[in-house]
């Protein structure tokens, strides 16, 4: 991959990392793998492209499309953009490692999973897509809403022009018409509302101030504010919290999260509906496991490792 514009920083990495479970464990829906003379995966954060990859010795290779003046500290972006700060070791106590060895032995493997620090926008835009689908079709709705509303980015590379979209501005999806944005939306006219409205308040800087200040206020208050906005309820702002804030303490609770609360612990709560009580009660309870300070961070480990490991899902 040669381009005079591109820059490379090549790192060893100190912690459990791994690459592939990271992107593609159903936090994020934007990466994709290219594979050519060596395996790479590609993403756009921001407006830059991004390709990433790690090799047999845990070296990580990652390399940006430098179009600005501005010399960025390629090392940094990563520890920060995979959370390289957090000993994914520690998330779970001696207490949870003999109390669920079983569990414990499944999720070893998995502890190479970082919650990633993403753009809280895109993110918003992508959970709001995301309810009651697979992740196949959550893909094809943010990759649609890319190239409809986000900005082309073309690549010049040896073996011909590769083409990415930028995420679309706030500004972009907010003046966007429903009929329009519902194409992208699995026509879900509903849904493309929600999303407009919601990207009209982030446009004028009202979400947009409460996403900065997020990690001066507590859960609740954040988790409040999100939810004003149709479309969005508990589980959603979560997963805005957990991976577009950096809010470890946020523990989303899907069908997934709902059954592994049930069959790993046995919490028998998880057998009911999942009502706004339950959920909080439930959250309660996982939280007595998990701890609360990285409770989801926690959680989104063991979230792929039933997906993985007890209903053997292979798409992310």
């Amino acid at each position: 991959m040669t381009n005079r514009n591109l820059k490379r920083a090549t790192i060893k990495s100190e912690q459990n990392f791994n690459l592939e479970e990271s992107i593609f464990s159903g936090q994020s829906f934007r990466w994709i793998k290219i594979k050519k003379n060596e395996e790479y995966y590609a993403g756009i954060i921001g407006r830059e492209i991004i390709f990433i990859r790690e090799d047999k010795n845990h070296f990580i290779e990652i390399i940006k499309l430098n179009e600005s003046d501005k010399t960025n500290d390629l090392n940094l972006f990563l520890s920060h953009y995979f959370s390289f700060e957090i000993d994914t070791n520690n998330l779970f106590s001696d207490q949870f490692k003999h109390n669920f060895p079983e569990v414990w032995k499944l999720v070893q493997p998995y502890l190479g999973v970082r919650v990633m620090r993403q753009d809280p926008f895109e993110v918003m835009v992508t959970f709001m897509c995301a309810q009651g689908i697979g992740m196949h079709l959550i893909r094809r709705q943010v990759s649609m809403i890319a190239e409809r509303y986000g900005q082309k980015i073309v690549l010049e590379t040896p073996e011909g022009e590769v083409v990415f979209y930028g995420f679309p501005t706030p500004s972009a999806l907010a003046s966007a018409d429903p009929s329009e944005l519902a194409v992208c939306t699995n026509n879900n006219r509903i849904r493309a509302k929600n999303i407009i409205a919601m990207a009209r308040s982030f446009e004028s800087g009202k979400l947009a101030l409460a996403c900065v200040g997020s990690g001066e206020c507590d859960l609740e208050t954040l988790r409040g504010t999100l939810c004003v906005h149709s479309g969005i309820g508990l589980k959603i702002a979560d997963c805005i919290a957990l991976f577009g804030l950096g809010r470890f303490d946020a523990f989303p609770i899907d069908t997934h999260v709902k059954q592994y609360l049930w069959e790993w612990f046995g919490i028998e709560e998880a057998r009911r509906s999942l009502t706004e009580k339950n959920y909080r009660l439930l959250q309660e309870k996982a939280r007595a496991i998990l701890g609360t300070e990285y409770a989801g961070y926690a959680g989104h480990i063991l979230f792929h490792c039933w997906r993985k490991e007890v209903k053997k899902m292979t798409a992310f």
